[in-house]
């Protein structure tokens, strides 16, 4: 070990000690569970894996590995970059890369899929939400924090990927090889799907979500719609400024959501009576792969007694990250708020859950992927349509809503 290593340690630790030392003497908490009772552990720790450990350790790794699950411990969307991977990040952010179409999150320690854009490279490749990678161009991503994941994912339009991931209903992981493009969530379309019915489709909120779904359903309405099914299965990307100006469309009065953290000051989305500009009845339908702005979508809709929310429970996806730099070049994502619903249960630890349940149909078993990577898996052969019971429920929900009006 370099003695520059070793003498950093030993000045780590005698600073965590000292840290602890001065707590004691300001009066600060010094009991089983006070933070300089912890810093004390971790200090213990360090010191007997230098004396102690079977070989000596590369210290370098241990404290990186260790910062990796202080972030992730706290959620999944908290990360600590080195300073290579934040050299990494700061790039990726600049060059708007190319990437698979994913919205991904942390599970077991590695990669989960919440949603794959539809038409996306990962989505051709038959990947689905709660897919988990196990490993990027053989690199495990239990190694990695979410963010450098992305940038991992992210790269020049047309080149390709390996990834190892283990599939819905299938134990061991399977190797398939993708190219990387410019993704864009699909826009939003329409269908009377019966008398007096309309259906909006939405696929994540990216930034002019709201006109469009205004757009639409305004063209719904004049072909004869008096009840709209809003389905925002699968809709996980985007801005969730995009979510509540979406909200706003269907409500006129009340709260959105809000945002709030320890030293982040509640902020208020209260709906503006003037931008509500439809009024018929609605239900949204969600499921597993719902998230973010979705989420907000949803549970404004439901919270305010504007529509019944039909489906599954969703993700739980709705924070706000803080970059921190610092000293050594490296960088924290820190949690430092989480979007709330109006009556008040944090969206990032709860999902939204619908008050009209329903399990989707379980998915066709996925035929297994060849052993040799290729690029582009071949398309799957087509298979008679599935019965869509949440859509179905949704439209029996304002069916049943409309008969209870008339009777009233």
């Amino acid at each position: 070990m370099h003695s520059r290593v070793k003498v950093g340690v030993v000045l780590f630790s005698t600073l965590l000690v000292i840290l602890m030392l001065i707590g004691g003497l300001l009066g600060k908490s010094t009991t089983s569970d006070g933070p300089y009772r912890q810093l004390a552990v971790y200090s213990e720790v360090l010191s007997r894996i230098r004396s102690d450990y079977v070989e000596e350790p590369d210290l370098k790794s241990v404290t990186v590995g260790a910062l990796h699950g202080l972030l992730e411990s706290l959620d999944p969307f908290s990360s600590y970059l080195s300073p290579e991977q934040y050299a990494r990040y700061q790039k990726r952010k600049t060059q708007g890369n190319a990437d698979l179409g994913l919205v991904l999150s942390k599970r077991f320690g590695y990669v989960a899929i919440i949603s794959a854009t539809p038409g996306g490279p990962a989505a051709r490749g038959g990947l689905q939400s709660g897919d988990i990678i196990e490993a990027i161009d053989g690199d495990s991503t239990r190694e990695m924090s979410l963010e450098e994941v992305k940038t991992v994912l992210a790269g020049k339009p047309g080149s390709s990927v390996t990834l190892s991931v283990v599939r819905v209903r299938r134990g061991e992981p399977q190797k398939m090889v993708l190219k990387r493009e410019v993704v864009a969530a699909p826009p939003v379309t329409r269908k009377m799907v019966e008398a007096g019915i309309g259906y909006l489709n939405i696929d994540g909120f990216p930034q002019g979500r709201a006109r469009e779904i205004a757009a639409h359903a305004q063209q719904l309405l004049n072909a004869g719609a008096e009840r709209l099914v809003l389905d925002a299965r699968g809709a996980a990307e985007g801005e969730i400024s995009e979510g509540i100006a979406a909200a706003n469309l269907f409500i006129d009065h009340g709260l959105i959501t809000y945002l709030q953290g320890q030293k982040y000051p509640r902020q208020n989305f209260p709906a503006d009576p003037a931008l509500a500009t439809v009024r018929v009845p609605v239900v949204v339908l969600v499921n597993r792969a719902t998230a973010g702005a979705g989420e907000v979508f949803a549970s404004a809709i439901l919270e305010n007694g504007r529509g019944d929310v039909v489906g599954e429970k969703t993700y739980g996806v709705g924070s706000v990250q803080k970059l921190i730099p610092l000293d050594d070049g490296s960088a924290l994502l820190l949690s430092v708020a989480k979007y709330y619903t109006p009556g008040g249960k944090a969206i990032q630890d709860t999902g939204v859950t619908p008050n009209v349940a329903v399990t989707d149909t379980e998915p066709e078993e996925v035929a297994a992927l060849p052993e040799e990577p290729q690029l582009e898996p071949p398309p799957a052969q087509p298979q008679a349509p599935r019965e869509d019971s949440i859509l179905k429920k949704g439209i029996e929900v304002l069916k049943n809503a409309a008969q209870k009006r008339a009777a009233a």
